[in-house]
C-alpha cells in the first residue's frame, strides 16, 4: 500500500498545492494565461510526441481496441446525457455539460503521468490512442448536441465544419499524427532537440496538475446539485468497471492495454468540462463544481483502483472475455 501511496500522493499532492495556492494567494485568474498556453501548446503535444514516437508502428492501428474503448466512452456519455435531461427537464444544452462531466476523464492532464508510472512504458500507446479518439468524440457529439439545443435551425455544414476543424487542430492531435509519421519512417529527431522534448515531457505533468488545482480553487462552489451523485458514479465507478468489462471481452490485448483503459476511464472529470460549459455559458458553476467534487472523490478511488492493481487483484481478462 504505501508503494500504491508513493505513486499516486504526488499526483493529487501537486493538484492539493496549486488549490491552497489558488485559495490563498487569489492572484487574477489572467495569470494562469501563459501557463496554460505552455501546457497545451507545448509541453503536453512535446510529452505526446515523444512518447508515441518512440512505439512500434504496427501497434498505432490497433483499431479493436479504439473502437472498444471510444465506444465505452460514449455509453458513459450517453447514460450522463440521459441523466442530465431527467434532472433538467429536456435542456439540451445543460445535458451536453453534464455528459463531458459524466464521460469526459482527465486524460490529458493526469492520464500519460499515472499510467506510465503505473503500468510502465507499455501503457503509451493505448494511453495516446485513448486520449486522441476520446477527444475527438467529445469535440464532435458537444458542438452537435448545442446546436440541436439553440432553438434554431442548426447549419449542419457550418457546425460539421467547426467540429473537423476543432479535431485536426488540436495542439493534442497534430503532435499525435506527427509522431505517428515519424514511427512510421523510423524518424529520430537531433539529440538537441531529443533533449528538449525530454525537458518538455517531463515538465508537462508537474505544470498541469498545479495549474488544475489553480483553476478548480478559482472557480465558485455553490453546493452539491441533485444530479452529481449520479453524474460522478457514472465517471469514477461504472466508467472504469465498463471500460474493463468491454475491452477485455472484445479482443486479446495485452494486461498493460487492458488496464490503461481501465485507469484512463477512472480518472475524474477533466478541466474542459469548465471550458466547455463556460465556452456555451450553461451549467458553468455546476460544471467547476463536478471537478471539485470529482477531484477529491477520486483520491480515493484512483487510490484504490491502482492498489487492486498493484495487487493482481483485477483479472486481466473478464471472464467471459477472449480467454
Amino acid at each position: 500500500m504505501l508503494q500504491v501511496l508513493s505513486l499516486a500522493l504526488p499526483f493529487f499532492g501537486l493538484i492539493l498545492l496549486g488549490f491552497i495556492c489558488g485559495k490563498k494567494l487569489r492572484y487574477p485568474e489572467a495569470g494562469l494565461q501563459w501557463m496554460n498556453f505552455f501546457i497545451v501548446y507545448v509541453a503536453l503535444p512535446g510529452l505526446f510526441f515523444k512518447l508515441i514516437s518512440a512505439a512500434p508502428f504496427e501497434q498505432l492501428s490497433n483499431w479493436p481496441f479504439v473502437i472498444a474503448t471510444t465506444a465505452t466512452t460514449a455509453l458513459m456519455f450517453a447514460l450522463s446525457f440521459l441523466v442530465g435531461m431527467i434532472s433538467t427537464g429536456g435542456d439540451i444544452r445543460a445535458s451536453a455539460v453534464q455528459s463531458v462531466a459524466g464521460a469526459y476523464a482527465n486524460i490529458g492532464y493526469m492520464g500519460p503521468g499515472l499510467t506510465i508510472a503505473a503500468l510502465g512504458p507499455h501503457a503509451v500507446v493505448p494511453t495516446a490512442l485513448i486520449f486522441v479518439f476520446d477527444n475527438a468524440l467529445h469535440f464532435s457529439a458537444v458542438p452537435m448536441l448545442m446546436a440541436l439545443g439553440s432553438g434554431q435551425s442548426p447549419k449542419w455544414s457550418e457546425t460539421a465544419l467547426f467540429v473537423l476543424k476543432r479535431v485536426v487542430t488540436h495542439p493534442f492531435n497534430i503532435a499525435s499524427a506527427a509522431a505517428v509519421f515519424a514511427a512510421s519512417i523510423g524518424f529520430e529527431p537531433p539529440q538537441a532537440i531529443d533533449t528538449m522534448l525530454t525537458f518538455l515531457k517531463n515538465a508537462a505533468a508537474p505544470c498541469a496538475l498545479f495549474a488544475m488545482g489553480v483553476t478548480v480553487a478559482l472557480r465558485p462552489f455553490d453546493g452539491v446539485p441533485k444530479e452529481m451523485p449520479f453524474l460522478l458514479f457514472i465517471k469514477l465507478i461504472l466508467h472504469p468497471l465498463a471500460a474493463w468489462i468491454i475491452v477485455s471481452s472484445v479482443g486479446d490485448f495485452d494486461r498493460e492495454w487492458i488496464l490503461t483503459a481501465v485507469l484512463m476511464a477512472s480518472l475524474p472529470p477533466a478541466l474542459n468540462v469548465f471550458v466547455i460549459a463556460n465556452q456555451y455559458k450553461v451549467y458553468v458553476e455546476r460544471a467547476s463544481g463536478a471537478i471539485l467534487v470529482g477531484t477529491a472523490l477520486s483520491v480515493f478511488t484512483v487510490t484504490g483502483l491502482l492498489y487492486l492493481i498493484s495487487e493482481n487483484i483485477i483479472p486481466a481478462q473478464f471472464p467471459w472475455g477472449w480467454h
